[in-house]
């Protein structure tokens, strides 16, 4: 299992939110590229890069900060939020990007996803938020009547290269994540399950460490607020870590 610290971006800033609302945002950096360069000096082989703005508008306005945190780092970036067509797919993996991740799409044009995974194998993830079971999209303001589970088995289908499925109800919370429906979640899919939402110490990475299969767990407010060490969870999940997306 490896540690993927998040950087959520709003305004051309770092930031965090609570629960996903807009409106309970705390800013931790003028300065994304420096804290992407921050993340990789303490050992992390992978970025989680949303545009918070693209996922409530549909249209990514922080393109130049995700630029910039492509260029600063030589790890892998992964980026999310407002992805919602091909030609947008494309663009970013032209600048560098490793994986784009579809989010709000997967539900409203599901064949687009197909197409693109199909198009670039091995380059889209799929985010699927849950908020008691159910699918939410939208940046979460959206609770759909779909299933988190079965529409990630769809999406496997389909061909998606990973799952990354987050808790919204414990999402920048700091109250620990839902065991039970990431276990689910990872027992019942071939593909790589990266876990997200409510991470708070080193006991939670040690209690992810415990499912079967879970690729890699993303963490956001802890590292941030200083509740996790990220050098000490990565050196922790070294023992479960394998090779990327193989």
């Amino acid at each position: 299992m490896i540690i993927i610290p998040a950087i959520d971006l709003k305004d051309g800033r770092c930031v965090r939110l609570l629960q996903g609302r807009a409106e309970d945002a705390t800013v931790y950096s003028d300065n994304p590229a420096e804290t992407a360069k921050r993340w990789e000096s303490a050992g992390a082989e992978l970025l989680h890069v949303v545009d918070l703005d693209g996922a409530f508008t549909g249209n990514q306005k922080n393109l130049e900060s995700i630029i910039k945190i492509r260029n600063a780092v030589k790890i892998d970036i992964e980026v999310g939020g407002g992805i919602r067509d091909l030609d947008r797919i494309g663009r970013l993996l032209s600048y560098g990007v490793n994986r784009v991740i579809l989010g709000t799409v997967v539900v409203e044009k599901p064949e687009l996803v197909n197409e693109a995974c199909k198009k670039y194998s091995g380059k889209v993830l799929v985010g699927i938020d849950a908020k008691n079971g159910l699918v939410a999209v939208k940046g979460w303001v959206e609770v759909t009547q779909i299933k988190a589970g079965e529409l990630a088995l769809k999406m496997q289908g389909y061909g998606a290269a990973g799952i990354i499925y987050t808790d919204i109800s414990r999402d920048g919370m700091l109250t620990g994540p839902n065991i039970e429906a990431t276990r689910e979640m990872a027992e019942s899919l071939n593909i790589p399950v990266i876990a997200s939402g409510g991470i708070s110490s080193i006991e939670d990475i040690k209690r992810l460490l415990k499912i079967k299969g879970l690729w890699g767990v993303i963490t956001g407010k802890a590292i941030y607020s200083g509740s996790l060490n990220l050098s000490e969870a990565i050196k922790l999940s070294k023992s479960g870590s394998g090779a990327l997306y193989k």
